[in-house]
Parts: structure tokens; sequence; C-alpha cells
């Protein structure tokens, strides 16, 4: 049986889950994301109401971009179904083919089945056979750290959303931790040096030739990504999937 410790874990590799480990592993913190099965998001024809693609882009490569993106920040992942929750000292996580990992951290961001969090001390709102966490304005849950996001938080659906959840959440998450985190800002020299000022926590400092390096690198990505249409077709419905 495989048994690794992380700072966090996040159960839900979803557009929540992939955003609040960005901002999580920006900050230091190692950040495991467990995922098993697809985003709900794979189920969309097009997506056109996030920010910055005026045209819309397809959710499936979306996903994937982002996923990148996550692993870029220094995110790792593990494909599995968290079965069960245990909470002594730390956080335990079982995986349905007996895997363990260990965390001081949890953010669940799987929806709809919450069954795993049974044996946790949370709030749970069953409607049907959904289930939502209870959390306070920042994403806590009644069980010392243990956040929720998206729509296992009664987020709505939008992914704009999802992914603000997750980054907020995360934010909360690295100020209740001892990170010492001010913000996720890259900004040009001397914004902060040239005022007398030492550059905080979380922020980055680059000069004119490392700021056009690393927009030639992300045009470059881009173009990359966007060259050739995604390989794959909208996830169908559950129910529709034997049709």
């Amino acid at each position: 049986m495989d048994d690794e410790t992380e700072d966090v874990l996040i159960v839900g590799g979803g557009i929540a889950g992939l955003t609040a480990g960005i901002f999580t592993a920006r900050a230091g913190l190692d950040t495991l994301i467990v995922n098993d099965g697809e985003s709900i998001l794979r189920r969309n024809a097009h997506l056109e109401n996030y920010p910055g693609f005026p045209m819309g882009i397809d959710p499936r490569l979306f996903l994937d971009m982002t996923r990148v993106q996550a692993e870029e920040a220094g995110c790792s992942f593990h494909e599995g179904r968290v079965t069960q929750l245990d909470s002594e000292e730390r956080f335990t996580a079982i995986l349905g083919d007996g895997t363990e990992f260990d965390a001081t951290y949890l953010i669940v961001a799987s929806w709809s089945d919450s069954s795993y969090l049974e044996a946790l001390d949370v709030d749970l709102d069953r409607r049907g056979n959904k289930g939502f966490v209870e959390t306070d304005a920042d994403g806590r849950t009644t069980t010392d750290g243990l956040y929720a996001v998206g729509r296992m938080a009664k987020e709505y659906h939008q992914a704009v959303i999802a992914a603000g959840s997750g980054a907020s959440v995360a934010l909360t998450l690295i100020h209740d931790s001892d990170v010492h985190f001010y913000n996720d800002w890259v900004v040009p020299e001397g914004y902060f040096t040239d005022r007398g000022v030492d550059v905080p926590p979380g922020i980055e400092e680059i000069d004119d030739d490392e700021r056009r390096a690393r927009a030639e690198t992300a045009r470059e990505a881009l173009c990359e990504w966007l060259s050739a249409p995604h390989d794959d077709d909208p996830t169908p419905h559950p129910s529709l999937a034997d049709d």
C-alpha cells in the first residue's frame, strides 16, 4: 500500500480544483490533485462565457490547458477515486485501490458524490442523490483544514465561477497556513525595489528581457495549443452514454 504525504490534497480535477491547485502550488505548498472521471465541462459544446476568449474556446482544450498550467505551477496528479476520508492529526484519503495519501489541508472540488466525507465532522446538504458541503463565506467547513470549492460548495455551474471559487478558497487556505505569502503577482523590475520596498513574498520582479521572453513563450504555447482542432468530442450526459 502506498502512503504519501502532501501539504494540500485536492479531490477533483475540474476547473475549481485545478485553479485552487495553481494557487496553492505557486505559494510553495506541495499540492496533489486526485481525479476520477471527467469534469462536467467536457460535456459542453463550446465555452463562450469565460473572459479572455472573445469568440469562446473548446472546453476540452480549455481543461487540458488548465491542467498543464497546474502542472507548470507544481501540482502533481493521481488518477483514482477517493472512497473514504479520515482525520486525526492529518487528513488521510483512501482510494478504491487501497492507495492512501496524507495531507495537512484538504480541498474537496468533486461533485456530486460526497459520500466519502461521511466519516468527517462536515455539514452536508443532501439533495436527492447529490450532496453539497456547507461552508462559510471563505470556503471553510466545520472541520479545521477542510475546504470546499465549486459545485461542492453550492457555487453556480459556470466555469468562470468555479475558477473564481477555487482561487478564492485557495487563498483562504494559504492565509490559514504557515506560509508567508502576500500575493501571486509578477511585476516589472523596480516596481517595489525602486521605492525602497522589499519585494513581498509571493511576488516576483522581472526585467524587460525576462518579460519579453515570457510573453514570447506564452504566445508560442498558445499558437501551438490553438493550431488544430481538439481531438475529443463532447462527453454525453451519463443518462445518454448507452444510447
